[in-house]
């Protein structure tokens, strides 16, 4: 009698459990930094098919760079990147606040980023405003606004993820020992700041 009682809980307890049973995380890499990772892998593929564009133009062709009659604001550009690599040294300031426990570092440090973040898009908007010369007008301004637009569109989505941890950060949400939140979108925002700094080496200098 005793064994069947056994017997009828084992079944009872293989019966309890509904649903697949648990992932297994056979990398130990995490889940979130493991997705970001591989986002940015995606999106250099992205940015690797308009740099084979525009090396093709360029150097395939030989077409002049910039387009005859047209020229490009490298000082402005240059003013830009300056901005743009500030913002990496205050979001890795951020970041090490919270390691430490240090909230208004993080507090600094993420607003900073968020402000420097918005003065490079505004300054690149003003750029498109008074450049002279439009997408459709020759192959190498469209290849210019593609490269320059795309990261501008990377720029705007760091930009949201920036605000969104800002506001956390505020609200007293990060700790030093949970700072994932942190860290991940700092990942894609050093990516942006990398990605710019080949674009604008390319693109504006040589």
């Amino acid at each position: 009698m005793e064994a069947a009682s056994i017997s009828h809980a084992a079944v009872h307890d293989g019966h309890d459990h509904h649903g697949p049973p648990a992932a297994n995380r056979s990398s130990r890499v995490e889940p979130e930094l493991l997705g970001m990772l591989l986002f940015i892998i995606s999106e250099i593929m992205v940015f690797g098919a308009f740099f084979t564009a525009y090396f093709f133009i360029r150097i395939a062709q030989g077409n002049p760079w910039p387009a005859p009659g047209t020229s490009l604001p490298v000082q402005v550009a240059g003013v830009n990147t300056a901005i743009l690599i500030s913002s990496s040294f205050t979001i890795h300031w951020a970041q090490t606040s919270i390691k430490n426990g240090n909230r208004f570092g993080l507090k600094a440090g993420m607003l900073t980023t968020f402000l420097l973040g918005c003065s490079f898009l505004f300054i690149q908007i003003n750029e498109y405003a008074n450049i002279g010369f439009a997408p459709q007008d020759a192959a190498q301004q469209t290849i210019f606004y593609s490269l320059t637009g795309l990261h501008g569109a990377h720029v705007f989505i760091g930009l949201l993820l920036l605000l969104f941890v800002t506001i956390r950060a505020f609200r007293g949400h990060y700790t030093p020992e949970e700072h994932r939140g942190v860290e991940v979108p700092g990942i894609y925002w050093h990516f942006v700041d990398i990605m710019w700094i080949i674009v604008y080496t390319t693109v504006y200098v040589l």
